[in-house]
């Protein structure tokens, strides 16, 4: 079993990422709703003024202000907190842009927060499309350019951040066409209203300028003290951002100093290739410094899964996965050795290999993990169904159907129950696994009892279709353990958790023994040892296993039910 983080332990990478998403979004309803109303200006000043009237409410007033601007700020400090945790700045394009753009958001909005929610405030009136477009359009021209700019900056980061949200999701690439579209059509009409309405404010100030006393009333009435608070505020934002900037930068410098004299884990790759790195750093980030290509849909979140890698043995070096690294493993059934490079923080040496390539997509992201198997010793079970030839020359294939599917659904019941794992169908019958979380003693005994159940589940299916059949149901099993390579197999698209080997081999042709022997379950004499059950009652052979050199010791038990199987601690 993959080991699971402590539940006491809160995982601060979890809570950066939720702080992050529910941020984003209550800004993005926001920005969605503000570009909406501008639209408007297609129509008229007053139909602008219609819908903002509405969300003013929401926006201006408290607590929605409140909700807004909190989430504003805590947005923005997130991504100085993404800038100062990377361990480097190469990273692909599009997560550059995407940051870059974050950043640059906090100067260029500045003049409009301290405008309108500031001024609103602090001078004590409601700001309204005919007093922003004024000030920014008429008033001061370069001002609207700054804020068209900002429009679409921000526009740019919050359709970057929802698609790279979103294409993880299943339904997305169906409609990503129609959602490309609308966040192309939206802003540019968004502007489209706002230069409408600024040109007709132009004409009317051109005309008079009693329009120009009536907007900037407000300004003009205020206390020369307030005014002039307001502009110091603006400048005071725009120090602080820039300290704030600096600050980060020399953050990280001290913090790359500090890791080069606190000890460095070596990263060796299959291919041959060994890097060093600092403690703290992610295996990801490693691979980033030293130029090797390496897949990362989600850009290092923990998303995607895409930066997946093999560890082996290192695993037991590694601490447990974060909660946002286990709840991506478990989406894709990863193998206990399988780690995110993004979340991985290792600070002994150790040896991986990349599950996928680094040209790897977002269709890759819910890919079984378990690509790459592993060694271990498992117990096997083969079973399958006496006379299902017959079966089908007596009936139509649609009452076999009914048959076998209510013989398969009693199996994989009894496998359940008993911890086994259903590997794949074969026909007219089955293989199980018993012992994928590594305890061998446990896997045999389970083995047993898992035969014992299906004996005693077939005999209840017999007596339900008694008089569907002419006969009843018989069956053979085969049980064996040994070294198997354990993982998910197949191709990508239908992949299943399954095990190959020669132990696999064997005890397919111990069940097809139990024919010949006259018997139910062929349980192999090195089961029975490690079970620890005495099956020396039972008649014993020397079985021939066709394409092997050797036999191999078994007893031919009639009935499971009748072994003592010791109770697994």
């Amino acid at each position: 079993m993959r080991p699971k983080s402590s539940p006491k332990r809160i995982d601060l990478r979890a809570v950066e990422k939720s702080l992050r998403l529910w941020s984003g979004l209550i800004i993005s309803i926001f920005v969605i709703l503000h570009l909406i109303n501008h639209t408007l200006g297609l129509i008229s000043l007053e139909a602008m003024e219609g819908m903002r009237s509405y969300l003013s409410v929401i926006w201006f007033d408290l607590p929605g202000a409140a909700l807004l601007m909190g989430a504003f700020l805590l947005h923005f400090f997130l991504s100085l907190f993404s800038l100062y945790s990377r361990s480097t700045l190469r990273m692909p394009l599009w997560e550059g842009t995407q940051i870059t753009l974050g950043v640059l958001i906090f100067p260029l909005i500045l003049v409009h927060i301290v405008g309108t929610q500031g001024a609103g405030h602090i001078i004590g009136f409601r700001p309204t499309y005919e007093y922003v477009i004024f000030a920014i359009w008429v008033s001061n021209p370069i001002l609207g350019l700054q804020q068209s700019i900002m429009l679409v900056i921000v526009w740019g980061h919050m359709c970057m951040g929802l698609h790279y949200w979103l294409r993880l999701k299943n339904w997305y690439s169906r409609w990503s066409p129609f959602l490309l579209g609308c966040a192309v059509v939206l802003p540019v009409i968004a502007l489209l209203g706002f230069v409408r309405i600024g040109r007709e404010l132009d004409r009317s100030h051109a005309r008079s300028s009693k329009i120009q006393e009536r907007v900037f009333g407000p300004f003009i009435k205020a206390e020369p003290e307030l005014v002039a608070n307001l502009y110091a505020l603006e400048n005071n934002l725009y120090a602080i951002f820039g300290v704030l900037i600096v600050s980060v930068l020399v953050a990280r410098f001290i913090r790359r100093l500090y890791r080069n004299r606190h000890g460095v884990y070596r990263l060796s790759i299959h291919d041959g290739r060994s890097l060093t790195a600092p403690e703290g750093q992610t295996i990801l980030e490693t691979l980033r410094i030293a130029g090797i290509p390496h897949a990362s849909v989600c850009g290092g979140r923990g998303r995607c899964t895409t930066c997946r890698v093999h560890v082996g043995e290192a695993i037991k070096e590694l601490h447990p996965p974060g909660e946002v690294e286990q709840k991506a493993l478990t989406r894709i059934r990863a193998e206990t050795e399988v780690r995110l490079a993004c979340q991985t923080r290792p600070h002994k040496d150790l040896s991986i290999k990349p599950l996928l390539p680094p040209s790897a997509t977002a269709r890759d992201a819910n890919k079984v993990g378990g690509i790459q198997g592993r060694e271990q010793k498992i117990a096997i079970m083969f079973i399958d169904i006496r006379g299902s030839t017959k079966l089908g020359e007596e009936k139509l294939p649609y009452d076999v159907l009914f048959v076998l599917n209510q013989f398969f659904a009693e199996m994989a019941a009894a496998l359940a129950e008993t911890s086994g794992h259903y590997a794949q169908f074969t026909g007219d019958g089955l293989m199980g696994l018993y012992g994928i979380d590594g305890n061998i003693v446990k896997a045999c005994r389970d083995a047993i009892l898992g035969a014992a159940a299906m004996i005693s589940r077939l005999e209840k299916l017999n007596a339900r279709l008694k008089n569907e059949l002419k006969e009843p149901l018989h069956m053979g099993i085969g049980v064996h353990a040994g070294e198997a390579i354990v993982g998910a197999m197949g191709p990508p698209s239908a992949q299943n958790f399954s095990a190959i080997g020669d132990v696999v081999n064997v005890t397919a042709r111990l069940e097809s023994k139990s024919k010949e022997y006259k018997c139910r379950l062929v349980l192999s004499k090195a089961v029975a040892e490690i079970a620890g059950v005495d099956a020396s009652n039972h008649p014993a052979h020397s079985a021939d296993v066709r394409g092997r050199d050797g036999n191999v010791d078994v007893f031919a038990v009639d009935d499971p039910r009748d072994l003592v199987v010791p109770a697994s601690a």
